[in-house]
This record gives C-alpha cells, sequence and structure tokens, in this order.
C-alpha cells in the first residue's frame, strides 16, 4: 500500500467521558443502564441517523430520544435537556493504539464529516504529518457519498487499490470506500460486527499490508 486515509471520529479520536456522563444522567431519572450497553445502542445508532458537520442541540434531542427508545426508556423533555447539558463539548481524547501512526512510513491522509476546526484539533494531538485532511464541512459533501471520496481521490493522485482506508463505520466508511475499490478495513476495537470480515481490532494490525 502506498497510502494510508482515516476517519477521525472513532477511529482516531473519542470522547472517553461520554458514556460515563450519560449512565450518570440516566441513574439520576431512575435507570440504571450498563456502559457496555449504553455504548452498543449508542453505536448501532450512530450507523443510522446521519450526523451534520456541525451538531446542535436539535439534532441531540431526536439522536438522544431515539437512544432512549432503543434502550426501553420513554424519554422527557427534561430527561433530553440535562443529557444534552451534561454530555456536550466534552474533550477529545486520542486512542492508545493511535501511537502506531508514528510508525507508519507512508503518506497519511484524514477523511471525516467534520467542521472546519478539524486541522487545529489533530495538530493538537499528533505530532505526524498529514498530507491531506479532507472536512465535509469545506468540500460541500459528506459521508457516505462517494462523490466526497470520489474528490479526495482525485486530489492524492493515487490509485484507490493502493490505498488503505480505516473507519469505524460499515456504513459511512466501509462500503464507500470498498465501492471505489481502496482496500478498507473496520477499526471494531469492542467487538461490534464479528460478521465483518474487513476488519481490525487495533490500529496496529495494519501492519500487515505497510511497505
Amino acid at each position: 500500500m502506498k497510502y494510508v486515509l482515516f476517519d477521525v471520529a472513532g477511529t482516531l479520536l473519542y470522547k472517553p467521558s461520554f458514556y460515563v456522563k450519560m449512565e450518570e444522567v440516566l441513574r439520576q431519572f431512575g435507570y440504571a443502564v450498563d456502559p457496555k450497553t449504553l455504548k452498543y445502542h449508542h453505536k448501532i445508532l450512530s450507523e443510522s441517523i446521519f450526523f451534520p458537520d456541525r451538531t446542535n442541540a436539535d439534532f441531540y434531542s431526536h439522536f438522544n430520544r431515539e437512544l432512549l427508545y432503543s434502550l426501553g426508556i420513554l424519554p422527557t423533555d427534561e430527561m433530553l435537556d440535562t443529557i444534552f447539558s451534561s454530555c456536550s463539548y466534552l474533550p477529545w481524547e486520542k486512542f492508545d493504539d493511535t501511537a502506531f501512526l508514528n510508525q507508519i512510513n507512508v503518506p497519511i491522509g484524514i477523511i471525516s464529516n467534520f467542521n472546519s476546526t478539524l486541522k487545529e484539533k489533530l495538530k493538537s494531538f499528533f505530532d505526524v504529518e498529514f498530507s491531506d485532511i479532507f472536512v465535509s464541512e469545506e468540500l460541500g459533501v459528506a459521508k457516505p457519498s462517494l462523490e466526497f471520496y470520489g474528490k479526495a481521490l482525485e486530489k492524492i493522485g493515487i490509485e484507490a487499490s493502493e490505498i488503505i482506508y480505516i473507519g469505524d463505520s460499515v456504513k459511512l466508511d466501509l462500503e464507500p470506500a470498498l465501492k471505489l475499490g481502496m482496500k478498507a478495513m473496520l477499526i471494531d476495537r469492542d467487538d461490534y460486527f464479528p460478521l465483518q470480515q474487513n476488519r481490525i481490532r487495533t490500529l496496529t494490525d495494519l501492519k500487515q499490508w505497510l511497505p
């Protein structure tokens, strides 16, 4: 492989306190939800609900309402407002296995449904050089649109078959990348998708495809 292309949220960065905060809120309202169950339901729902480049209170009210339904909880406006105020604007952290980025000896790029603040966020977490950073807000098109990936491939200038792509979503990352001929891998650290053959459990698994 001559190039490695990464998704960001859920692939390189995450919010470690998010599920802790949400579990605390649900407990306040009398619901004891197992953290693993909460995380699994949130992940599966994220595969079916589109996240805009810039989220807001209305979006999260809708998303969290559907999440509560999936858990068998009848949502109230008070509960939704409390979840939003407690779980919004939490700090990002990098996954431990992203240390492997420093061992990759081919160009690295980013493609993400994110806003224009992403470039500065990446600088604050990683000391590697990203050859390209493709952000949906700037390009006016978002995952899983093949147009978004097509624009990235055009800019990169390398055959799709020579690019390995890593993301955490079957719908947003894996499917479109495979359709365009990339070597695509689902990063599945929590083993949520055991039926998916194109997956890795840690970024260090990429060693087998790199020179």
